[in-house]
């Protein structure tokens, strides 16, 4: 009797909490919509399908008819839907209560939605950490997704990996589910005829399982799939195929699970998969360790290395980048806020989980930390939380602390229009300036790091060889004409109110002890104010007649270098947008307006000032390519220092648009 292989397939939907309408409604059209009609089409593929809660919610209100078909197929046993966090968060991120409420509320809604409970979930990024476990049990869920790398960490064989295994913690037991790497590197990429044949191949061997779970938008968002997946035939002949073979035979996961006992127990590292331990590795580690890969593949020593060869994992994003961890450390912060409410009231819970989303705190492949629309969604979510949990329980308009766990004491000054971050670090900048009513970060910037991937630009456009599509992992081009300038990494992070003097950055204020919000240096005083909603900064200088001051504001605009981002002088004239650069001789008022905001800046100075504004964009690998982003607007303010002793005002008002 001819063995039959059982193809597993799973397929996951994603979109970041706060991405584009358009960006999301375009993902629909050409990838989510087409794979579920295609599917529906063979009611005897049977497959699994996530969708993260908050995609959910979105589709089920906009294409009501394409998720009645996935719920039809669900109910028809076609389909199994798993579960996970409702706004994808990083489950071994979050703090446990949260694990549990992000899984339980998807649970609720997949549940309600179909009349069928998912024992099956989706584990984000699969990023592995033991202590997910009792949050995953006490959902009930019994099994979960990880990659076959992470088996391999544990000595395991490629052959062995054809079932599941299970893992304990506490004594709180877990089923694991290895996704096959080659599987994911030959769907949809490599010809229908290829898949078959690896998968017959499969069964030929004795496999009982061939384990395939990864993103859906590989099936028609990322470059060339939308028309290699349907108008080329390229699902259809996978499935047809896969139908006709007598050595394939398709299954869920739960019913696999019934069937079949598991191979034993492992302990699994704290990873992810591969290219995840790559990305999370800092310049020059990164480097070094992609070198150390490209060695081992040439030397033909790459499959059986790499499981000794580790990297990092996903928590080295909030080592790597200080803005991701001053998020983080935000997010939990708040969420212990909310914690020590008997009963929270729904939007601020909802709040918190979409500032949970996994998306902005972490970058790799593509954009993730370095768009700052996904930033301004945490932001969002986070400064709406807060000033709801103020509203309930007010904060003293000081605190003190080490909030990010840097070695450095933050201030925060607030009221209830404005928040204000010091942090003690000798810069006498602002890292956070955040307004409620806008909820908005005006700090929520980022600054240019040295990412490995800026090494291949310059490189020749790829080219894929051979039948099949190149895999973006592996595509090279850029979008714009790119400068050795433009990836130059900063000195110092992109803070407001950063100074200098004959231009040279001033890093060495102290805190002034008497006075708070006050700092000090030989020949200059610097004090912040809060007020309504403006900050006002003073500087006092002594002794410093004909001197060159200069302080820069980095400044977080939602337009960015939209339409809707322009500059407006004193006399009403609009001298460009945000993307522009801005030289004015002399200054003594600029509006910031911001229609994405919702609202405007108001700058105005004490005395006529020089400006300069700029934009400030890093340069950042997306699906089609090397390209800059806009990531604040830079002004540069500029004062030759009239006398001995003399003091300089600046206001910056923040406030919504009238309408």
């Amino acid at each position: 009797m001819t063995h039959a292989v059982t193809l597993l397939f799973g397929v996951h939907a994603h979109q970041p909490v706060g991405n584009f309408p358009e960006v999301i409604e375009e993902a629909h059209l050409r990838c989510y919509r087409p794979f579920l009609h295609t599917l529906h089409d063979y009611p005897a593929f049977r497959f699994a399908v996530h969708f993260s809660g908050w995609l959910l919610d979105w589709l089920r209100e906009r294409f009501p008819a394409d998720m009645a078909l996935l719920a039809a197929m669900v109910q028809r046993g076609q389909v199994e839907l798993f579960s996970s966090g409702d706004t994808e968060p990083v489950l071994a991120a979050i703090p446990p209560r949260d694990r549990v409420g992000q899984l339980a509320t998807l649970n609720a809604k997949l549940t309600d939605w179909t009349g069928v409970p998912p024992r099956g979930a989706w584990l984000t990024e699969r990023v592995w950490e033991s202590s997910v476990v009792p949050a995953l049990a006490a959902t009930d869920i019994r099994y979960a997704m990880v990659d076959d790398y992470h088996l391999l960490c544990t000595g395991k064989q490629v052959d062995e990996l054809d079932g599941y295994f299970s893992t304990e913690e506490g004594g709180v037991p877990l089923d694991l589910f290895p996704i096959s790497e080659a599987l994911r590197y030959r769907l949809p990429f490599a010809p229908a005829a290829e898949v078959i044949s690896h998968l017959e191949n499969l069964a030929d061997r004795g496999q009982a399982a061939a384990i395939y779970f990864d993103d859906i938008e590989k099936f028609g968002i990322w470059p060339e799939t939308h028309e290699w997946v349907y108008q080329r035939g390229w699902l259809r002949a996978v499935i047809e195929g896969v139908l006709a073979s007598p050595k394939i035979r398709t299954a869920t996961y739960a019913d696999f699970h019934a069937q079949q006992a598991s191979r034993g127990i492992v302990y699994l590292p704290s990873t992810s998969y591969s290219e995840m331990n790559q990305w999370s590795l800092p310049m020059p580690a990164a480097g070094i360790y992609a070198q150390l890969l490209a060695g081992e593949k040439a030397a033909g020593r790459i499959d059986q290395h790499r499981p000794f060869i580790r990297g990092g994992i996903w928590r080295n994003f909030l080592t790597r980048y200080a803005e991701a961890n001053w998020m983080h450390k935000r997010m939990l912060g708040l969420s212990a806020r909310l914690a020590a409410l008997d009963q929270p009231a729904p939007e601020l819970v909802s709040a918190l989980y979409r500032a949970q989303a996994n998306d902005a705190y972490w970058h790799g492949l593509f954009g993730g930390l370095y768009l700052p629309h996904l930033r301004r969604a945490v932001w969002n979510n986070l400064l709406a939380l807060e000033a709801g949990l103020d509203a309930l329980q007010p904060r003293a308009p000081l605190a003190v602390l080490d909030l990010d766990l840097d070695g450095r004491i933050e201030m925060f000054a607030s009221t209830p229009a404005l928040q204000l971050v010091l942090r003690n670090d000798g810069l006498g900048a602002a890292h956070e300036l955040s307004s409620y009513p806008l909820r908005h970060n005006f700090g929520d910037t980022l600054r240019r790091y040295h990412e490995q991937y800026h090494e291949r630009i310059g490189e020749s456009p790829s080219q894929h060889q051979g039948e099949g599509i190149a895999s973006a992992h592996d595509i090279v081009r850029s979008k714009q004409p790119l400068d050795v300038t433009d990836l130059l990494p900063d000195a110092h992070p992109r803070v407001l109110w950063l100074d200098a003097l004959d231009e040279r950055t001033l890093s060495d204020y102290q805190w002034a002890a008497a006075e708070p919000l006050s700092l000090q240096r030989d020949g200059v005083a610097k004090r912040y104010a809060l007020s309504e909603g403006t900050l006002t900064v003073s500087w006092r200088f002594v002794g410093l007649a004909g001197r060159h001051f200069a302080t820069t504001l980095n400044l977080a605009m939602p337009s960015c270098d939209g339409f809707l981002g322009r500059y407006v002088l004193e006399d009403g004239r609009i001298p460009g947008g945000f993307g522009q650069p801005l030289s004015l001789p002399r200054c003594s008022r600029l509006t910031l307006e911001d229609g994405v905001l919702g609202g405007a800046l108001q700058l105005a100075c004490s005395v006529p000032l020089q400006l300069r504004g700029q934009p400030h964009r890093t340069v950042s690998q997306s699906e089609a390519g090397f390209e800059q982003i806009m990531q604040a607007v830079e002004i540069t303010l500029l004062w030759t220092i009239p006398d001995d002793d003399c003091s300089l005002h600046i206001h910056l008002g923040m406030e919504p648009a009238t309408s």
